[in-house]
């Protein structure tokens, strides 16, 4: 009988291992920077249930979900995401640790929190398992960052909003190319708008949600931007797990 996390091609009733889903989500070039948005969204559209993403979560999401930060050089969040999601200490269990390590990369990849306010809490910062960076602006309060720097590397990237060109550059200056972001809806449509998402993983969660959740992008206007299908999972527990790449 098919475990309700198992996960197979959709021409083929062969589940993936681990590893074999490793694979197939690595990247071709590990030095060149890249940057992977990580998403789910229920069959209708919603991207969150009862106001968090988690909502939505199936066992073959909860399954990828880790394996997509194993591969990460930086995990990129908005800070909206990390107080709303309850982004706390998370750091990865052994069995991932012992992966990276035995593939050369870090033990833990470092946060890289979004916030052009500097809205954050220095306290909430000092949980994570690696030092985090803050990623702010030119015009954001000289005292908070201050208190920020006690905790994390704050990265100046634009002026009052923060410049995900930037962003991306100066973590891939730093050893981090393979950036990996969470969002949330109203980062991932700046990146979107400023051209530099590379590849979109987007979970389909097998229920209808109604009502009136956002998606999985929050912008006022449409910046189009083609892509293609790299591949598409699917699981016993009627999740799609598709993997779309800059076109």
């Amino acid at each position: 009988m098919a475990a309700a996390s198992d996960i197979h091609p959709l021409t083929a009733g062969v589940a993936l291992t681990d590893e074999q889903l490793l694979a197939s989500y690595a990247a071709a070039e590990r030095a060149k920077p890249w940057l992977r948005a990580n998403f789910v969204s229920s069959i209708d559209g919603a991207a969150t249930h009862e106001g968090v993403s988690g909502g939505l979560g199936t066992p073959a999401d909860g399954r990828v979900f880790p394996l997509l930060r194993r591969l990460a050089d930086v995990i990129v969040v908005g800070a909206g995401t990390v107080r709303h999601e309850g982004y706390r200490n998370l750091a990865l269990d052994e069995e991932s640790v012992a992966w990276r390590t035995a593939n050369g990369l870090s033990a833990q990849p470092p946060f890289a929190i979004v916030t052009a306010s500097l809205r954050l809490e220095p306290k909430d910062l000092e949980s994570y398992a690696t030092r985090p960076f803050v990623i702010t602006t030119e015009q954001a309060s000289a005292e908070q960052r201050k208190r920020i720097e006690e905790v994390a590397d704050v990265i100046i990237a634009g002026d009052s909003q923060v410049d995900t060109v930037e962003l991306k550059h100066a973590l891939a200056e730093r050893g981090y190319p393979q950036l990996h972001s969470e969002g949330g809806p109203t980062l991932f449509a700046t990146m979107i708008a400023q051209g530099v998402v590379d590849e979109l993983c987007l979970t389909i969660s097998p229920r209808l949600e109604g009502g009136s959740a956002r998606r999985i992008v929050d912008a006022a206007e449409a910046t189009p931007q083609d892509m293609m299908l790299a591949h598409a999972f699917s699981a016993a527990d009627g999740t799609l797990l598709l993997r779309y790449t800059r076109a």
